[in-house]
């Protein structure tokens, strides 16, 4: 501890600040705010009231207004801070409100109603969670089903890609067959081609293979991507050929060289390209929401969809369900994310 400690708070400067010192740290809170700032807002809002979300300015932590149980009365009612004429304050619980004025008592002495205008009171808040935000769709929302889908898509999808790129890439980037240029070039430039452009003849091809409406049909038109291609055949340029030379004459066929050398020594490319199907895979929207169409087959993303109505958001479930699902990518993510800076120096990605 005393060891991070001392990395975080060394300075150029030594004992004293440089200037560069101060930039640096200026520089790497605003990176900090950047990067987890939004994260830790949906947090935070993933425990406030459909009230609170909807207040203006918006708090950044999830308060309520604080209730106090009156006699007299079977519900808590809420409290309030009242400015007096003669300048001073009093905590006032709220009866009911009767247009620009509010019908309050004092907690202590219920019997006297005052009557107060509603620009002279302020809510008592304090912290308040909102933990209905999770635990009532959990109960009416097939969370279970929806997370069992998009779990099975992403693994799926994911081993599925790992063996296709890495199969082209390996034939890219160690087989010398005439066209190999080309073939890269136009992996290449598929790139350059978005999913609205193709999604029709997707469609179409999907529709004709009986995978409609079905998780192979989210499945199997993704696994082939150009940027999984590219990054496994640079990574596989750095292996050296005389290690499969060595193999051809030691009698080992094209598949052993390919499953016993290539991939354990692309391992950390591999690692990189699982990490961005599993991003892309467990957040991809547009495709499974063309293809399925009955609610059990619905993967978690497009399952939050029906939080949103034609006129109504339920954006206090969607904050809390947005949470949920992006907790396995973070994890895999925490774990992972080493493989990401190696891999991307190692094959040159940009």
């Amino acid at each position: 501890m005393t060891a991070l400690a001392t990395f975080i708070l060394r300075r150029r400067g030594g004992t004293g600040w440089h200037w560069t010192d101060v930039l640096a740290y200026i520089w790497l809170a605003m990176g900090l705010v950047l990067m987890f700032g939004p994260v830790l807002w949906l947090v935070v809002s993933s425990f406030k009231s459909p009230g609170a979300l909807a207040e203006f300015p918006p708090t950044f932590l999830p308060l309520g207004t604080q209730t106090a149980m009156v006699q007299g009365h079977d519900n808590p009612l809420p409290l309030y801070r009242v400015v007096q004429g003669d300048g001073t304050e009093r905590v006032l619980a709220q009866v009911r409100r009767v247009g620009i004025m509010a019908q309050m008592i004092d907690p202590g002495n219920p019997d006297t109603v005052i009557r107060v205008p509603i620009d002279k009171r302020m809510p008592v808040r304090e912290i308040s969670l909102a933990t209905t935000n999770y635990s009532e769709p959990l109960q009416q929302f097939d969370f279970v089903r929806y997370f069992q889908n998009s779990l099975f898509v992403t693994i799926t999808a994911t081993l599925i890609t790992l063996v296709v790129n890495s199969m082209a890439a390996y034939a890219l980037s160690k087989y010398e067959f005439k066209g190999r240029t080309a073939v890269l070039g136009i992996i290449l430039a598929t790139l350059m081609v978005p999913l609205s452009v193709i999604v029709v003849p997707l469609y179409l091809v999907v529709n004709s293979l009986n995978l409609f409406d079905t998780l192979w049909g989210v499945i199997l038109p993704t696994v082939a991507t150009p940027t999984g291609v590219f990054l496994l055949r640079q990574y596989m340029l750095t292996i050296p050929d005389e290690l499969l030379d060595a193999a051809r004459m030691d009698k080992a066929s094209e598949w052993q060289i390919y499953w016993r050398i290539i991939l354990p020594l692309a391992a950390p490319a591999l690692a990189v390209l699982a990490i961005f199907s599993v991003m892309w895979r467990w957040n991809d929207f547009l495709w499974p929401l063309i293809v399925l169409s009955r609610k059990e087959n619905y993967t978690l993303q497009v399952g939050l969809n029906a939080f949103s109505g034609e006129l109504n958001v339920q954006w206090h479930y969607v904050l809390a369900m947005t949470v949920l699902s992006i907790i396995p990518v973070a994890v895999i993510f925490l774990f992972l994310q080493r493989y990401i800076t190696a891999g991307i120096a190692n094959t040159g990605l940009k």
